[in-house]
């Protein structure tokens, strides 16, 4: 058999790709890459959508396949919105790479030199950022450079949306390793930075360490870790420690969408892998009050997802305020009076792109003020497209539970949310809702079935429409104080300092249409009198105007004729009886009512338990 190697045509052909193969590589190998400046310069002009230019650029080397470049007075000007300095000047850089990468369209660096670099990065107020091209890309993680050397180099930044800056010095010598000295401000708080690391070199082996200090009077961070490679953020894990005045300190560094607060101590331990980061521990404490827990971020197609589970063994709900915001929530109730109804913000405008699950557990809860009227929490809040639901949701009371849901729902773009509250108190007491102690007794429960828009909790409800219904059952109270529901002035001046009433019930209805309550019904029964309310309770105010009736169950010592009005807020209510019915004609009227013995009909029982019935329901 004839070898295919001794057919002319196919020696032919194979001596011809052998010879245009070795032309190729020899071309490759000995190719003059200065030509290419032009071409580089056109390239980096339409990716930054400015004229970039090259003073000189030349090849290094004259033969070989891993060869390097030389460049001189690189200049990359900035957008016109930054300001009038350049984004990036070069006075020197050399660059090594291999050749034979360049055919796969992906440039192998294996070492480059940086020498008389001054960058000077802007981020604008509305989030633009002047090292981001025209064609939308940015720098990533590093990794896979073999070799870096930077001298006489120089990095300004200034973020305008985070309101934090920095002025620092860039070396790296396989003398000294990777060094970054400077300082900024955060916030207003003047900071030292530290940054060290080894050198980036061939010669190192393993994971690469790195050590990261920023030091000031109110805020020191620690970050200490190690990374896959030479600057390849994206494969790290670190432990990082916090202290600060302010967590929205702490915030403008990790932009985490955090609030301001009261002093921190915090420490972690984070691990940074593609599109996630996950914190494996977190413990701290704010103000007095503790936290610990584990958070996993995770970012896919533009989103990013939470999940995570928290707790705290003490926690003060003002330590989750600066003293700023504790000034002007104390002034805005001076202004207002005292609310119930929280003033918390709800509006989830601005997080569009967030997602996840977040479960959370608070054992005891503190006030600065004195005793809390909540004593312990716990939920899980999950998030999904701008609709936020806390459920289950239960919050201790000293006595008694409220269990329930809510949900705040901007998923349809609207400028405010549609908040939806369904609660319900279960085995509460009067004592209890009124912070302690008192003369009236009586187990107490409550529902509410609300929903409205608003920015604010309080808002919402005052936009709202559903139904509030309370009831109080099996209790006391003093006698004096059921014979003057009953409007029997006589009866209560004879009553004794110690004698005691039975509290039958206290039943309160509001059908809510647009944040203002129509009192249905208004009912306070007790073995000596029974007392009927009708009017409206109108929200955001709490305002009350209710026209209180009441007659006894007995005939009476001195029954006075007419009624009064609540008026004043649910905090503080106020009660007006008219002139007319403590004058001195009425008063004379009702005297000859009980010598004569013509009284008017006396009050019957409530239906204690139907009307509860319909209120709770």
């Amino acid at each position: 058999m004839i070898s295919w190697l001794s057919r002319p045509r196919i020696r032919i052909a194979a001596t011809l790709i052998t010879v245009i193969a070795a032309i190729i590589a020899i071309s490759l190998a000995a190719f003059p890459w200065g030509l290419l400046k032009g071409v580089l310069e056109s390239r980096m002009t339409a990716r930054f959508g400015r004229p970039v230019t090259i003073g000189a650029m030349e090849r290094v080397d004259h033969f070989g396949f891993t060869t390097a470049v030389r460049l001189r007075d690189v200049r990359v000007p900035g957008p016109a919105w930054a300001g009038p300095q350049d984004l990036a000047r070069v006075a020197r850089m050399q660059i090594g790479f291999s050749a034979l990468s360049v055919l796969t369209g992906r440039l192998a660096l294996d070492d480059v030199s940086i020498e008389g670099a001054r960058l000077h990065l802007v981020r604008a107020a509305d989030g633009r950022e002047s090292w981001r091209g025209s064609t939308g890309r940015g720098g990533t993680g590093g990794g896979g450079l073999d070799q870096l050397a930077v001298r006489d180099s120089r990095l300004t930044y200034r973020d305008d949306k985070q309101k934090r800056s920095f002025d620092l010095q860039l070396q790296s010598d396989s003398a000294i390793g990777l060094r970054v000295r400077g300082a900024g401000a955060i916030r207003g708080t003047q900071v030292r930075v530290a940054a060290q690391a080894p050198a980036i070199s061939g010669n190192h082996t393993g994971r690469w360490p790195f050590d990261v200090r920023l030091t000031g009077r109110d805020l020191v961070m620690h970050a200490k870790g190690t990374m896959a490679a030479p600057l390849d953020t994206e494969h790290m894990s670190l432990e990082v420690t916090a202290q600060a005045s302010d967590l929205k300190l702490v915030d403008t560094i990790i932009e985490a969408g955090l609030f301001r607060t009261q002093p921190i101590v915090l420490s972690a331990q984070v691990r940074r892998e593609p599109d996630r980061w996950l914190i494996d521990r977190l413990n701290g404490r704010v103000g007095r009050s503790d936290i610990s827990g584990k958070l996993s971020v995770i970012k896919n197609d533009g989103r990013t997802k939470l999940d995570g589970s928290f707790e705290s063994r003490q926690l003060d709900l003002d330590d989750l305020s600066s003293d700023e915001g504790l000034r002007a929530a104390a002034a805005k109730e001076q202004a207002l009076g005292p609310r119930i109804i929280p003033d918390t913000r709800i509006n989830l405008a601005k997080i569009g792109q967030t997602d996840g699950r977040i479960s959370f557990k608070v054992a005891r809860i503190v006030s600065r003020h004195g005793p809390s009227s909540i004593t312990n929490l716990a939920g899980t809040l999950s998030l999904d497209r701008r609709m936020l639901r806390i459920s289950p949701l239960l919050i201790g009371m000293p006595r008694g539970r409220i269990t329930g849901q809510a949900v705040v729902d901007q998923s349809d773009g609207a400028p405010v949310p549609l908040l939806r509250l369904d609660l319900r108190l279960t085995n509460s007491s009067i004592p209890a809702l009124a912070g302690g102690g008192g003369s009236v007794t009586g187990r107490v429960d409550a529902r509410a079935r609300l929903a409205g828009r608003g920015s604010t909790v309080r808002e919402a409800v005052g936009h709202s429409s559903g139904r509030i219904g309370l009831a109080a059952r099996q209790g006391e109270l003093p006698k004096e104080v059921a014979e003057a529901l009953g409007f029997d002035a006589g009866g209560a001046l004879l009553a004794g300092r110690d004698d005691r009433a039975v509290l039958r019930c206290v039943i309160v209805g509001l059908d809510v249409r647009n944040g203002r309550g129509q009192v249905s019904p208004l009912v306070v029964d007790t073995s000596q009198s029974r007392l009927d309310g009708q009017g409206t309770i109108t929200f955001p105010e709490e305002r009350l105007s209710i026209r209180l009736t009441g007659a006894p169950k007995h005939n009476a010592v001195l029954r006075l004729p007419g009624s009064a009005t609540m008026t004043g807020t649910i905090s503080e209510p106020d009660i007006v009886v008219p002139r007319e019915v403590k004058s001195i004609g009425n008063v004379l009227k009702a005297v000859g009512r009980a010598i004569t013995g013509k009284q008017e009909p006396i009050a019957q029982d409530a239906d204690c338990s139907g009307l509860a019935g319909q209120v709770l329901r």
